[in-house]
């Protein structure tokens, strides 16, 4: 690591030189890939929040290899029970390895030696190694973005096939098996994860159908003023649109049912009603 970055590193995780409040000017945003991420990042950077350097088309921070690497290192510290049970006991309890550290701040090099009165980054894998994230930036401000998981998984992401990134799960050829089973990951890890002191979470629908409600929502909880930014409705229920499709197969799986209820989704009819 730099010189400068280790300076940053040990304002933020050395006891006795931390700076009172030093990790509240930091925002981050957690939700799995395709979940419409890259609409709050840009919201963010347009607003005035320093989002680190290099961006890609996605407003994710790049390059990626050290987060996900830092991911791979999380990876072994979750043991899978088979099915759609994942223990992250050992994670939850366990000292935050030295390497993990090392990547994280590595790739967060350009955000952690920012002077920006407000800064932040994007990129979806810091859902898979959110516990830690949490417990290393505990003060920092984190935004959980939902989307349907039905239009979630239409399109493909580098996280569709978690073996990946060191997590077992059920074996399958189906694609979207495999996203959905991601998605469902990732939903189970946040809600495993005690929520840190500053927490909210997002709708993507919301965000592009009610966009100054929202917006009004982020700034009291940003406490700050947030650009308006444009949005396009047609990024909501494309699953419909995709259900007519006879080539591209099922978007809707039984593991979806528990977080559609509890975001208020549109469910399937029950077949034989």
């Amino acid at each position: 690591m730099t010189t400068h970055l280790i300076c940053a590193v040990i304002s933020f995780i050395v006891p006795g030189k931390f700076e009172p409040g030093l990790d509240m000017t930091l925002i981050t945003i957690i939700g799995r890939g395709h979940s419409g991420t890259r609409a709050m990042s840009n919201t963010l950077a347009e607003s005035g929040v320093y989002m680190g350097e290099p961006l890609n088309k996605s407003w994710d921070l790049i390059p990626p290899e050290d987060m996900y690497d830092a991911c791979r290192v999380f990876a072994d510290y979750v043991d899978w029970n088979g099915g759609i049970s994942w223990d992250w006991s050992r994670a939850f309890e366990s000292e935050i390895p030295k390497a993990f550290k090392s990547l994280l701040f590595t790739y967060l090099e350009s955000v952690l030696v920012s002077d920006a009165p407000r800064k932040g980054w994007k990129i979806p894998e810091t859902t898979l190694c959110f516990p830690w994230i949490s417990r290393i930036f505990p003060k920092a401000k984190y935004i959980f973005w939902i989307r349907n998981p039905r239009d979630c998984i239409i399109g493909g992401h580098v996280t569709d096939d978690m073996n990946t990134f060191g997590i077992k799960y059920p074996e399958t050829s189906n694609i979207r098996e495999k996203r959905a089973y991601s998605w469902r990951y990732q939903y189970d890890l946040v809600k495993a994860t005690a929520k840190p002191e500053h927490w909210i979470e997002v709708r993507l629908e919301d965000f592009v159908l009610k966009q100054d409600e929202t917006l009004k929502r982020l700034e009291d909880f940003l406490g700050f003023k947030l650009a308006k930014i444009p949005v396009k409705p047609e990024a909501v229920g494309r699953w419909i649109k995709d259900d007519q499709d006879p080539e591209t197969g099922t978007n809707y799986f039984d593991i979806f049912e528990p977080a559609m209820l509890e975001y208020g989704y549109e469910m399937p009819e029950k077949k034989g009603t």
